[in-house]
């Protein structure tokens, strides 16, 4: 902890009490369906640069080691308040979306040094080795790298502990454990998609046990970061509930086979860990109808909007009161519609 100690007092020093009281307010007041504006965009804050040079850490190193990720965080938000952001004080254990396909043993691809890229998961991929998995049954959630992410969230705790500001001001949010279609079909490979015609059964019992690791390694978290209210932070953006499901291999999917087999386990979650929001990548208008029907779907983030007939979207999200959180200023200028205060830019 000393090697962090100059970094950590520098920024407890620069983080402003109603600063932070007024940004958190401002984004309740919009969760909460008070937004006077057409489009909610938080206060920013006054910038404040560092008093000490922060160290570049790469995402290769901050996977070496605990303190390592911890700094890499930190200087993200640093950096948002030297930049004088609007978004929320965040920083998570950032282990990649390979955390849960690693607990099934999927090896890691890390990315080369220079492209500072997250690593991803090498799938099993074959139907065999997903049917071993099936008679092992709910892995240990502390295997893979579920020991780093436990590792690191406690010393994130102890950082929030020791500094006032840093614990009352910056979120420590769930890791990207994605959904059970994107863990399933990176665990699987992309045959997956073949067997929601050939091997249906198999298909249903491998996404049963992904739905239940997902809510065994959930469980263990917030068994160590109890959730402090109602509303959570991802990505700086907040949504009401506690999750923030991954959709992006639905897109790959017809919206009947989303009913039929995703929607069930999604829901499962919501109803487990009170509801949350769900992030997107590519198109997903052809399933944002059945999706918006979802008890605890509070927030959508779709990081592709030119993909995506918007006002299909807009209609079973926003005219639904589900906002939509993480849009561009390009989408907002072109939209053409009335956005009734239901999103965040």
């Amino acid at each position: 902890m000393d090697r962090l100690r100059p970094f950590l007092d520098d920024l407890e020093s620069r983080i402003d009490e109603n600063e932070e009281q007024a940004n958190l307010l401002a984004w309740l007041d919009f969760l909460e369906g008070r937004c006077r504006e057409d489009v909610f965009t938080p206060p920013r804050r006054t910038p404040r640069p560092p008093r000490i040079d922060w160290p570049r850490i790469s995402v290769n190193r901050a996977f070496e080691d605990c303190e390592s990720m911890l700094l890499h965080q930190f200087a993200a938000c640093s950096k948002l308040l030297a930049d004088g952001g609007s978004l929320r004080l965040c920083v998570r254990c950032n282990y990649s979306t390979a955390i849960l396909p690693s607990l099934f043993g999927c090896g890691l691809f890390m990315m080369d040094e220079a492209l500072d890229t997250l690593p991803t998961a090498i799938p099993l991929g074959s139907a065999d080795r997903v049917r071993a998995l099936l008679d092992r049954g709910v892995p240990d959630v502390s295997t893979g790298l579920g020991g780093k992410v436990f590792a690191a969230a406690e010393m994130f705790l102890d950082v929030m502990r020791r500094y006032e500001r840093i614990g009352r001001h910056v979120a420590l949010y769930h890791p990207d454990v994605q959904g059970p279609i994107d863990v399933a079909e990176v665990v699987w490979g992309s045959d997956i998609f073949y067997a929601f015609y050939d091997e249906t059964e198999l298909l249903r019992d491998f996404l049963e046990l992904v739905t239940q690791t997902y809510t065994a390694f959930m469980r263990r978290w917030y068994a160590l970061v109890p959730p402090a209210q109602a509303f959570s932070t991802h990505w700086g953006f907040m949504h009401r509930g506690r999750l923030m499901l991954r959709e992006d291999s639905l897109m790959n999917l017809s919206p009947e086979l989303y009913v039929e087999f995703i929607r069930p386990l999604d829901q499962r979650l919501f109803d487990e860990f009170g509801g949350g929001a769900i992030h997107f990548c590519g198109r997903g208008d052809h399933y944002i109808a059945p999706m918006s029907e979802m008890r605890g779907l509070y927030a959508v983030n779709l990081s592709q909007p030119h993909l995506n007939d918007m006002e299909t979207i807009c209609r079973h999200t926003v005219d639904r009161g589900i906002v939509l959180i993480g849009m561009s200023p390009e989408w907002v200028r072109q939209a053409g519609r009335p956005l009734l205060g239901r999103v965040q830019c």
